[in-house]
């Protein structure tokens, strides 16, 4: 069987010239369009992001900016996000999540999309950002000030990092009776939950008795109270008569839970984003929907940390790889036509400069690193589903060893053998890997070749061996161990 006709799958081109600062290779700025970006990382980068974001075009019914069709009929917009969805569920590592930006047009549908693609259950929350700094009088019926992101994990597991405590979080603490411990909070002493002791009277220094309400219960037990007390961590007010509520020292709490209001003053607004964008380039027209450095700032440090991959498929005016460079991690762009050279690599090429904009006082950016720059090239395949001329070994290794592993592709790709999955070894005769074209050390599948393959791999289990052609019957070769597949017609397009 041949590769599926008419099943796009396209290789990622290199364009030196145009990668920024130090060429990192751990950074890619790609052109093109996302469904076959995403289809040509697969082999590569399945289960490898730790965190993606995307704002795709909310389908408003406006031309938002020249590379973005916002004026899709409700069905075209489904089969546009559907299939985006799916290879990025495949790319997302599996303790990493998604966060999508949307409004109202789409966001209810979308969410019913994102349950079927990623799992009601593994649906995280769905955050409220305010986005507007006043109200827009021209509206006809209301003026709308936010956004949602809905976020998604690969498993319910998922945990968020927590967010440094502020200022604001930390003045709600106080010191009333000078306690050497520090400020504190008074806690509620009473739980709804029923517990088996939680029951009781107990007196406070003035005497007054005091018990739980009807249909509730002390916290902790008589003990565990007294205790407390005695320890001088429980609060009977300033006069000692009041109900006693137990301290909760600031020393001795975390860092904060994140929560799913996100205000403007904390993590900005569109005209906050707009004003970065003219800092960045004061003789240009804005970008139509930019985000805030410290909106991306926010969902990066809640779903990643140094070092992980972060991956963004519109990405935009390039906001989430700005944000991530400034932060140390690892990051994927994905943004269609001439906009990618034109927006994001300048704007990537003075975060590397050290731009002061945006979050870098916050985070200590002061420039350094770079990326490397990519365009969509040649289909690996044909219109009838055979390899194209010219295709390199190590772009169809990666594709065959992704399409019988489900697993990227890790090994070396200057010899036949791919590598081991699941107690089966793959290899691949192809282009003259061998140094010989010749039918016995060549693309062939021979008794000598084989031999060949067992002591290079020093494997004697079973193998799935792809070439032009094999001189080894099929008793011969079941009776080795070996699965015979013919390139190009066994060769599976995704």
């Amino acid at each position: 069987m041949r590769a599926a006709a008419g099943v796009p799958y396209r290789l990622l081109e290199a364009v030196p010239e145009l990668d920024g600062g130090d060429g990192d290779v751990a950074n890619m700025l790609i052109q093109g369009d996302n469904l076959d970006a995403l289809k040509a990382l697969l082999p590569y980068y399945k289960g490898a992001v730790k965190c993606i974001f995307i704002d795709p075009p909310y389908n408003t019914r406006s031309l938002v900016a020249a590379q973005y069709d916002d004026n899709l009929e409700h069905s075209q917009w489904l089969a546009m996000i559907y299939p985006r969805l799916v290879l990025l569920r495949d790319l997302l590592a599996e303790d990493g999540s998604i966060w999508v930006s949307i409004d109202d047009n789409e966001g209810h549908y979308l969410k019913v999309v994102m349950d079927e693609v990623f799992g009601r259950a593994n649906f995280i929350d769905t955050v409220i950002w305010e986005k507007a700094d006043s109200p827009r009088n021209s509206a006809r019926q209301l003026s709308s000030d936010h956004d949602y992101i809905f976020g998604y994990s690969r498993r319910d597991d998922w945990a968020p990092r927590r967010l440094p405590r502020t200022e604001a979080a930390n003045s709600i603490y106080g010191n009333p009776d000078n306690d050497p411990r520090g400020p504190w909070l008074p806690g509620d002493p009473y739980a709804n939950k029923p517990y088996s002791r939680g029951q009781f009277s107990i007196d406070g220094p003035t005497g007054r008795t005091f018990q739980p309400p009807p249909g509730r219960y002390w916290r902790v037990s008589e003990e565990r109270l007294r205790e407390l007390d005695a320890d001088g961590r429980v609060w009977w007010g300033p006069q000692g008569s009041a109900r006693p509520s137990i301290k909760r020292y600031l020393s001795e709490v975390s860092e904060l839970v994140p929560r799913t209001m996100w205000r403007k003053e904390d993590v900005g607004s569109n005209r906050t984003s707009k004003n970065e964008m003219r800092a960045l380039f004061p003789d240009e027209a804005s970008f139509g929907t930019p985000k805030p450095e410290a909106l991306m700032q926010r969902v990066l440090h809640i779903a990643s940390s140094p070092g992980d991959l972060v991956l963004d498929s519109f990405l935009g005016s390039g906001t989430t790889a700005a944000v991530a460079h400034k932060m140390g991690r690892r990051w994927i762009g994905i943004e269609l036509g001439d906009h990618a050279e034109t927006h994001c690599k300048p704007r990537l090429d003075k975060v590397i400069a050290g731009e002061q904009g945006g979050v870098s006082e916050a985070v200590g950016w002061t420039g350094g690193g770079g990326y490397r720059f990519y365009r969509l090239g040649a289909a690996v395949f044909d219109a009838d589903g055979h390899i194209a001329d010219g295709i390199a070994f190590a772009t169809l290794a990666a594709h065959i060893w992704f399409s019988e592993t489900r697993t990227p592709f890790t090994g070396a790709a200057d010899t036949p053998v791919l590598g081991v999955h699941d107690g089966t070894a793959y290899a691949l005769l192809y282009n003259g890997i061998l140094g010989d074209r010749s039918v016995s050390g060549g693309n062939v599948l021979t008794a000598a070749l084989l031999a060949r393959l067992r002591t290079e791999s020093d494997w004697d289990g079973p193998m799935t061996v792809y070439g032009e052609w094999s001189k080894l019957g099929a008793a011969r070769l079941a009776e080795a161990g070996v699965t015979f597949k013919q390139t190009p017609y066994d060769v599976r397009a995704r």
